[in-house]
């Protein structure tokens, strides 16, 4: 019998190689770079297998061009790159890594909020540049004890982000439309408030939502006019939770205090009106922004976990037992064991 084919579309841990290679033909991207999408067509047409990243996108077009598919395993908590109503019209299960981004993301939204907050980038820059003689009366910035801190978007990541700011003496808001109370202990620490409250009152906001058709542009300049003036904006979720445009537009008339993302709009496959790169009025902002290339879950013993759980259902749909972390609705899963094997595209 022939061994199924497996594409990996960047470049993975040996370990996850060596997880997958014993039970099928893989296809491996060896390079610091992704392939094109085009080329990711081509290599997964006659595939059975996919380990799939953020720089992949999964859509009707690409599904009905690898008719042999039957399970993407996506290195993802957030899968608004895949649809996934497409993928089980097809008989392709979607598997998901739900909780292992959580914890990496949360610690580096503190970092930004901490770096954006004290002009921590600035300052390196400035050393750099033009030297150090000593202290001066500059880059005054806002600190975290007593300011209120506003989290859009309360299910784990927020409330791990929120678990960590309780240390810093903040007054942390909360608000999400699925959540009605918040549990022990955060309940303690957190209030949840409605969306304009958190938006008025709060010194920084944080977004901690998911990319959906009801939250892009969630911060736009409409947004930006109910937020207090000089207020920090923080986005380690998706990039296109705001306006580029619009938070650029803010931070040159002065009303938005900063701004700082590991996540970009260019980035969300899932809008075809995406821009194309990240807006230039936002990159020459560089005194009042901190920006991060999506190093949210780069946490090198997390991504390995995070790699080797998306490789293991994979095997889990080859081998016919129904993965932990589906998001495609249940069905069944028969072993795939004599799919041909091919030369990759």
């Amino acid at each position: 019998m022939s061994r199924p084919r497996v594409v990996i579309t960047n470049r993975p841990f040996p370990e996850t190689v060596a997880l997958l290679a014993p039970h099928a033909v893989l296809d491996v991207n060896d390079a610091p770079e992704p392939w094109t999408p085009d080329a990711v067509r081509a290599r997964c047409r006659d595939a059975t297998g996919l380990l799939a990243f953020m720089t992949d996108r999964i859509d009707e077009a690409f599904l009905d061009a690898c008719p042999s598919l039957r399970v993407v395993g996506a290195a993802l908590k957030g899968y608004d790159n895949i649809d996934v109503e497409a993928a089980a019209a097809r008989g392709v299960t979607v598997t998901i890594v739900p909780d292992l981004l959580t914890v990496p993301t949360a610690e580096l939204a503190i970092g930004l909020i901490l770096a954006l907050g004290r002009h921590i980038v600035t300052g390196d820059r400035d050393i750099r540049r033009d030297g150090f003689s000593g202290w001066r009366p500059r880059l005054y910035g806002t600190g975290l004890a007593g300011a209120t801190v506003g989290i859009l978007g309360f299910g784990k990541v927020g409330q791990a982000i929120a678990a960590r700011l309780v240390a810093f003496d903040c007054r942390l808001l909360a608000h999400d439309a699925a959540v009605a109370a918040i549990a022990p202990p955060l309940d303690a620490a957190v209030r949840l408030a409605d969306r304009d409250t958190l938006l008025r009152d709060a010194d920084i906001v944080v977004l901690a939502l998911p990319l959906t058709r009801d939250t892009q542009h969630v911060i736009d300049a409409a947004a930006l006019t109910r937020m207090r003036p000089g207020a920090l904006l923080v986005n380690p979720a998706r990039g296109s939770l705001v306006d580029e445009a619009a938070v650029a537009a803010a931070l040159d008339a002065g009303r938005l205090g900063g701004y700082a993302a590991d996540v970009f709009e260019c980035e969300d496959w899932a809008r075809p009106d995406r821009p194309a790169a990240i807006a230039p009025r936002l990159l020459a902002a560089d005194a009042a922004t901190v920006l991060t290339p999506h190093i949210g879950s780069a946490v090198t013993d997390l991504r390995r976990a995070i790699e080797r759980s998306a490789a293991q259902s994979i095997l889990d749909v080859l081998q016919g037992r129904a993965p932990v972390h589906a998001v495609t609705p249940p069905g069944p899963t028969p072993a795939v064991t004599t799919r041909p094997e091919a030369v990759p595209c």
